[in-house]
């Protein structure tokens, strides 16, 4: 016989905004976490750990960015069907950049990645680790979100999660350091739900006349070759199907 386990203890309301973010990306769906911690995003680390998100520790940003990625790419849904999104955890400025190569093959693969990383203080701009994060992202085909305050936290991150996961997007989200550090309930009137996992996005199904006209194709084709590409990721089945029949 085996002891019965007993649940878990329910975590303790999010003092700051690290811990609201943090949660709010776990209950999300992260499936799993890669970075390199720096004092800008330590306490986000801790609140992705602490909510039950797996982390690997890498050695430098760039193979960080390159492992989630990789995972994302190859990760197989769970039994509801959703398919869980990495995450990239990173330092601000410095940190940043030094994974750009890696945030930017997510993206034009349009790898569901979302990459959380500290910022400097609004109007920083004399730091040593001041960088146009926006910019910089968006320049390497990634989206740009940002935390600007508690009161919204959470809501942007959820939309942050919901551009990975629906839109098939790699997602930068910046939360500056001194926003972190900020009660996570600034706005009594406001309260911070607990976001609830987004729903599974649906299968985008061609229209019947590009059937059609695909058929055509392989019926007209002497050695048609198949080759499918990540769309088709849960197809095999299908696919071995349409090989045998053509």
């Amino acid at each position: 016989m085996t002891a019965a386990v007993p649940p878990a203890a329910p975590l303790p309301e999010p003092r700051t905004v690290a811990e609201a973010v943090g949660r709010a990306v776990a209950a999300l769906g992260a499936g799993r976490a890669f970075g390199v911690v720096g004092s800008g995003n330590f306490h986000l680390t801790n609140a992705l750990r602490a909510a039950g998100v797996p982390f690997t520790a890498a050695r430098h940003e760039g193979g960080a960015a390159t492992m989630a990625d990789a995972w994302a790419r190859s990760v197989a849904p769970g039994a509801d069907g959703r398919r869980p999104f990495a995450v990239v955890s990173l330092h601000q400025g410095c940190g940043f950049t030094n994974a750009l190569t890696g945030i930017g093959e997510a993206a034009k693969s349009r790898t569901p990645v979302l990459v959380l990383t500290a910022d400097t203080a609004d109007g920083a701009t004399a730091s040593n680790f001041w960088v146009d994060q926006d910019a910089a992202a968006e320049a390497v085909g990634a989206a740009a979100m940002r935390v600007h305050r508690p009161a919204d936290a959470v809501a942007v991150v959820r939309a942050a999660v919901r551009r990975v996961v629906e839109d098939r997007r790699t997602v930068v989200l910046s939360v500056p350091i001194d926003v972190q550090a900020m009660p996570a309930a600034l706005d009594p009137t406001r309260p911070q739900p607990e976001p609830a996992p987004l729903a599974a996005p649906r299968r985008i199904r061609p229209d019947a006349d590009s059937v059609a006209r695909l058929v055509d194709l392989l019926e007209a084709a002497r050695r048609p070759v198949l080759i499918a590409g990540r769309g088709a990721v849960d197809a095999g089945p299908e696919l071995r199907a349409l090989a045998e029949a053509a």
